[in-house]
C-alpha cells in the first residue's frame, strides 16, 4: 500500500468525480482509477460503486477514506515535527474560520508567521461552525477559529480569544444612529441587511431578537461580512455586524457604528484544535501564539485610535 494510493482515495472521495480527483492531484484519470483499483486488489474489498459515471464509495470505502485521512495526516505530522526538530518549523498551517469572526484571524497568523518565517498560512474565512469541526475531524485543516459551544465535544479543545460583540452600522445620516447606543427591538424596524439563516453568526441574531419579542424581515442577506458593509454604504440599508469587523475597516466615512443594548449581548470566539495525540504540529505552535497573544485587547482599539499609555 503506497500513501498515493491513499491520497487519490481521499481526492475521490472529496470531489466526488474521477477527472477532478486527479486533477487536483496532477495525475491523469487512468492513473488515478488504476492506482485505487490496485488498493481494492490488495485490501480484497471493493472501494467504488461504479456505472457508467462515478456513484459514489462502497461503505468499506468509507471507512477506508476514515483510516486514510488519518495515515495522511500522521504521515504529515511525522514530517512537519522531524523538520521542526531539524531547521524550524516549515510547511503549510490550514486554518478555517467562520465569516464574523475571519478579521481578527490576521492577529494570530501575523505574530505565527513572524515566529515560523519557514510556515506558509492558508486560511478558509467562509466556513461554518460545523464545516470548521468536520475539517478538523478529517484533517483538513489544523485550526479553527469559531464560536465555542457548551456542548464542545471530548475530541476538541479550545483556547478562547473573545467575546464577540455587535453594533448597529447604518448611515451617518439615519437618526437612529445618532444616540450613543441603540437598542435590537429599534434595529428590527430598520431596512436590513443580514447574513443568511445558515450561518452560526446570523442564528446568534435570530435569538437576540426572539428574546426582546421582535422578528426582522431583512431584505437582503449575505454570507459575507464585507458585503454587508458594501450594502450599509449605499444608504438603502443597515445592518448588524460583529464589533471585531471595525478592527478591520474602522467605521466607513458616512457611516455610523452603534453599540447594540438590551441586551447587550455578547459570544465567545476562540481557537479550537483536535485533542489527538501527537496531532498537528502546526496547531500545537498556533496555540502557543493563542495563549499567548491578547486578542482581546487588541480587538477594543479600532484603526485611528491611540495606543493605550505602557
Amino acid at each position: 500500500m503506497l500513501f498515493r494510493q491513499l491520497e487519490y482515495l481521499v481526492a475521490l472521495s472529496r470531489e466526488r468525480h474521477f477527472a477532478r480527483a486527479a486533477q487536483t492531484c496532477y495525475v491523469s484519470q487512468p492513473a488515478l482509477s488504476e492506482a485505487i483499483r490496485k488498493l481494492e486488489e490488495e485490501l480484497d474489498v471493493p472501494l467504488v460503486r461504479r456505472g457508467r459515471k462515478y456513484e459514489g464509495l462502497t461503505p468499506e470505502g468509507e471507512r477506508i477514506v476514515v483510516w486514510a485521512q488519518r495515515i495522511l495526516a500522521d504521515r504529515d505530522a511525522l514530517k512537519n515535527e522531524v523538520g521542526a526538530l531539524r531547521t524550524g518549523l516549515s510547511g503549510r498551517m490550514r486554518v478555517g474560520a467562520v465569516p464574523t469572526a475571519s478579521g481578527a484571524v490576521s492577529l494570530l497568523t501575523g505574530p505565527f508567521c513572524a515566529a515560523h518565517p519557514l510556515v506558509t498560512v492558508e486560511v478558509k474565512a467562509d466556513l461554518q461552525s460545523e464545516d470548521i469541526l468536520r475539517q478538523l475531524q478529517n484533517f483538513e485543516i489544523d485550526a479553527g477559529v469559531t464560536y465555542l459551544h457548551k456542548g464542545l465535544s471530548e475530541g476538541f479543545q479550545a483556547v478562547a480569544l473573545y467575546e464577540e460583540r455587535y453594533v448597529l452600522l447604518t448611515t451617518a445620516a439615519d437618526g437612529l444612529a445618532r444616540p450613543a447606543t441603540a437598542t435590537w427591538a429599534e434595529a428590527a424596524r430598520l431596512p436590513l441587511c443580514l447574513l443568511t439563516e445558515a450561518m452560526q453568526g446570523r442564528r446568534v441574531l435570530d435569538e437576540v431578537f426572539a428574546e426582546v419579542g421582535v422578528r426582522p424581515s431583512p431584505r437582503v442577506e449575505t454570507d459575507s461580512v464585507a458585503a454587508l458593509f458594501a450594502h450599509v454604504r449605499t444608504g438603502r440599508w443597515a445592518s448588524i455586524v460583529p464589533r471585531t469587523w471595525l478592527h478591520v475597516f474602522g467605521v466607513p466615512h458616512g457611516m455610523r457604528a452603534v453599540p447594540l443594548t438590551e441586551p447587550a449581548r455578547t459570544v465567545p470566539v476562540g481557537l479550537v484544535t483536535t485533542t489527538r495525540e501527537p496531532g498537528s504540529v502546526m496547531a500545537r505552535a498556533l496555540t502557543d501564539i493563542a495563549r499567548r497573544t491578547d486578542i482581546a485587547a487588541a480587538l477594543e482599539r479600532l484603526p485611528g485610535e491611540p495606543a493605550p499609555p505602557a
